[in-house]
């Protein structure tokens, strides 16, 4: 599971400026490290990151939940990796769809099962007319074709023309990481408790 903090929205400053402006406590920022690259892969992972920071499970999902409501953590998600799921064929589709419509298209194509991603993007004329793109998974490129003419099919006569852009290699993802050590001396979480 991933966690993603800090929204992009915000104006480019020191990370620890950032999150403690948003009003993080020592105990937040220890969640937000223990987290940061991800939750343990364990039956109960909000009582592990608990035991590493020294406060309950409980309350590590009820700090995760209002710092998710005040915005310091955008969302918890689930990030597969679809190399080792045998999803090797992964093409972000782009589409020059009309304009009037891609809100209404877009929304409907991010419904779509198989579409991971959908994005609306600027055009940059005259060389690249593509402003809605779709990021699909296959086991081969022939089923990322077969996914890509659903979509074809639901974008109609609003769709101009399309490309599907086929990954070369895997790139490293992250969102905004913390500076800091993840809390795992005594000493660091029994300070923490008071």
């Amino acid at each position: 599971m991933s966690v993603s903090t800090c929204p992009s929205s915000t104006p480019i400053v020191d990370d620890a400026q950032r999150c403690d402006a948003r009003g993080l406590d020592a105990v937040d920022r220890a969640i937000v490290l223990a987290t940061q690259a991800g939750l343990p892969l364990v039956p109960d992972p909000w009582g592990a990151v608990g035991r590493e920071v020294g406060i309950s499970g409980a309350e590590v999902l009820e700090r995760m939940q209002a710092m998710q409501a005040n915005g310091v953590i955008r969302r918890v998600a689930a990030v597969p990796n679809h190399y080792r799921l045998g999803y090797v064929a992964n093409g972000m589709t782009v589409w020059d769809v009309d304009d009037m419509q891609i809100e209404r298209l877009g929304r409907e194509v991010a419904a779509i099962e198989g579409v991971s991603h959908c994005y609306r993007r600027p055009r940059h004329l005259p060389h690249w007319p593509y402003n809605l793109f779709a990021m699909l998974h296959g086991r081969s490129r022939e089923e990322v074709e077969r996914q890509a003419e659903v979509l074809r099919r639901r974008l109609g006569d609003a769709c101009r023309d399309h490309r599907i852009l086929y990954s070369s290699r895997i790139l490293k993802k992250t969102g905004l990481r913390l500076a800091g050590k993840r809390p795992n001396d005594a000493a660091t979480n029994a300070g923490r408790r008071s």
